[in-house]
């Protein structure tokens, strides 16, 4: 796990230099806090720099940038490649001599003796760039899930990446300045899509993508990973079923411990993070170090007695960390920095210290459960969608056109006057012909924006859907047979909500505090699997949560853990909004300079007093809107756009 950045010029009068490169490399310190390097190309055309968290090989061989042996060709990569082991094998076999022990060289020669198809053949989290002299191209990749973050900027001949926007906009050619129109999407997703970014002019390479960039300023983006590679698995038996997840997540477990430093767990209780030790421990000699966090007050959102369950069960090396509103609101400027870009998820506040409580404990590595719920309808909010879906949802799309939109028109001054936004959004997406699942809940869906979105504006509201719309035409594209829904709900997931949102908290909080979190439930031959599961083996009864991966882990976790309420990480943001940071977030809405710009504040206002008042749960909304208000203040100074 590392921190990369690098330039390619296409312009005769700019070349590379060394301080221009550490500077963007040092800013993003905390991703790479044990070494440094730079490299430029004998053209100075193509400069990287590099900041090193040391995982495998802590030598000064698997330093990067890292070079062949003839300095042809030239990469950084930050993350893991678990099967980096078989593929040195292979490449050994064909004549290729290896100076470390490290993955990273596995990739380089890999890209030697394959070219392009190296990806296709790296089992792992990574987000990589090579150089190529000879052939004069630029090549880089991200993983299929998404873990590890790829940004870039092309424009006026300069192609800038970076694993951090902030390393980006420290190059002399980046003019700071806001993406408005992508403001529509972070309020419906909770953050921005896989392809673009809040700032102008700064992009994101795709989850399971590729880009090639040559010196005649062409750059292609390909896709590289099928998650429908297994078509439709009609004819498996349940039980069959049980036994391929168990195999496939303990592959995926024993993978993620390839190690040379400390590693250990981040444990909730849940049945997720709780199989995870029972896996890890079923492979060790010694404990497992677990880590959970959890608040001082409002002990309802603390899974803390079901933690020690495990972690009595398992006698693990058990550390814990208590925090509360005032720790939560000393690094509220603090997470806005680390992300980029604003995350609405308020799991970054107990990660942040989670995260920290393991660097301190001098563990570098842990697994997480990420990824479970969406393979497996663990959300009740998903076993509900997938229940309207088949009955009401199938039953009004087929309705005569003016019928349905006269039922939407009589409805929605109804669900106006409740603010029930959603429901009427629903009901808009069915009549007008637009897919039903949008990844999670849309927190701001478009019938709500209308209310506070200036009406110069308004046009970004059918952003977002144009952006789901793509993501289900690829899926149509990829899949050799017809897509059900819990297909698209993965594919969806996998495309948006898993990468953008879960997959970034966990990278830039870990990152922040210089630890490597592993995702085992997002291994892709797991992904490919369960995608190519009928949805009558997911949701048999129509009532069960997880059904599939409850009876698989029978017999390997306690039934009082497999089967208790489904609790949830979350945070009390409710409460903190309501009491303690009130009126902090009253004032940043209401005098943020991006807001003036965009916003009607009447809205705004009103749904501040409701949750002062304990007239609704608003508290995920107006963290959204201070997330973005603070995002705004410490990246643009709150520069005044009028």
């Amino acid at each position: 796990m590392c921190g990369i950045v690098g330039v390619l010029s296409l312009d005769d009068k700019l070349v590379c230099t060394p301080d221009v490169l550490e500077r963007m490399a040092n800013i993003i310190v905390h991703r790479g806090p044990d070494s440094n390097g730079v490299f430029i190309s004998k053209t100075k055309k193509c400069g990287f720099a590099f900041r090193r968290l040391s995982i495998i090989d802590l030598s000064p061989a698997g330093n990067q940038p890292m070079s062949t042996t003839d300095g042809n060709i030239t990469i950084v990569f930050n993350g893991e490649i678990y099967n980096y082991l078989k593929l040195r094998n292979e490449l050994i076999e064909k004549g290729y001599n290896f100076r470390s022990r490290s993955d990273t060289e596995v990739i380089l020669y890999g890209y030697k003796e394959w070219g392009f198809d190296v990806v296709k053949r790296l089992s792992g989290m990574f987000a990589f760039v090579i150089w190529d002299e000879v052939s004069k191209v630029l090549f880089g990749a991200r993983d299929r899930i998404g873990k590890k973050p790829l940004y870039y900027y092309f424009q006026d001949n300069v192609f800038i990446f970076a694993s951090e926007i902030k390393s980006i906009l420290l190059h002399p050619k980046v003019s700071k300045q806001t993406n408005f129109g992508e403001i529509a999407n972070y309020l419906n997703f909770g953050a921005s899509t896989n392809r673009n970014t809040l700032f102008k002019n700064i992009l994101k390479i795709p989850p399971a993508h590729f880009f090639t960039l040559s010196l005649d300023g062409v750059m292609k983006i390909h896709r590289y990973w099928n998650p429908f590679i297994l078509g439709s698995n009609t004819d498996i038996t349940e039980e069959e079923a049980k036994i391929e997840i168990i195999r496939l997540l303990r592959q995926a477990v024993e993978d993620r411990m390839m190690s040379d430093v400390p590693f250990g767990v981040f444990l909730s209780g849940g049945i997720d993070s709780s199989l995870n030790v029972a896996l890890m421990a079923e492979l060790m000699n010694r404990p497992v170090d677990t880590f959970t966090v959890g608040f001082k007050e409002l002990q309802k959102y603390n899974e803390l007695h079901y933690a020690k369950k495990i972690v009595e069960l398992f006698r693990t090396n058990h550390h814990e960390i208590l925090i509360d509103s005032k720790d939560a609101y000393n690094v509220l400027y603090d997470l806005v920095w680390f992300e980029d870009e604003p995350n609405a998820d308020p799991v970054c506040i107990p990660l942040y210290y989670l995260s920290k409580l393991t660097r301190s404990s001098g563990t570098i590595v842990v697994q997480v459960g990420e990824g479970s719920d969406e393979q497996f309808v663990g959300y009740k909010w998903l076993l509900r969608d997938y229940k309207f879906y088949k009955s009401a949802w199938q039953l009004f799309v087929q309705l005569w056109g003016p019928l349905k939109r006269f039922a939407y028109f009589s409805a929605k001054p109804f669900f106006n006057m409740l603010h029930q936004y959603l429901p009427l959004d629903i009901l808009r997406r069915a009549t007008y012909g637009e897919e039903y699942y949008w990844s999670g809940i849309s927190i701001f869906p478009p019938e709500e924006m209308k209310h506070f979105l200036k009406k110069k504006f308004n046009s970004y509201l059918s952003l977002p859907w144009g952006y789901v719309k793509e993501l289900y035409e690829t899926a149509n594209n990829l899949s050799p047979t017809k897509v059900n829904f819990l297909q698209w709900v993965l594919f969806v997931e996998i495309s948006q909500r898993l990468p953008e949102l879960l997959l970034m908290r966990i990278d830039k909080m870990g990152m922040a505090n210089s630890i490597e979190a592993r995702v085992p439930f997002l291994d892709h031959r797991l992904i490919e699997f369960t995608m190519s599961l009928p949805e009558k083996l997911k949701v048999p009864d129509g009532h069960t949560t997880k059904y599939l991966l409850k009876k698989a882990i029978e017999g390997i976790l306690p039934n009082d853990i497999i089967h208790r309420k489904k609790q949830g990480f979350w945070a009390p943001i409710n409460e903190w909004l309501r009491n303690e940071w009130y009126n902090f977030a009253s004032s940043k809405i209401n005098n943020s300079n991006l807001f003036k710009h965009m916003f009607n504040f009447d809205y705004l206002n009103f749904i501040l007093h409701m949750h002062r008042k304990g007239k609704g749960k608003y508290g995920f909304r107006i963290f959204t809107l201070l997330n973005l208000a603070l995002w705004y203040e410490k990246f643009f100074q709150n520069q005044n756009l009028d």
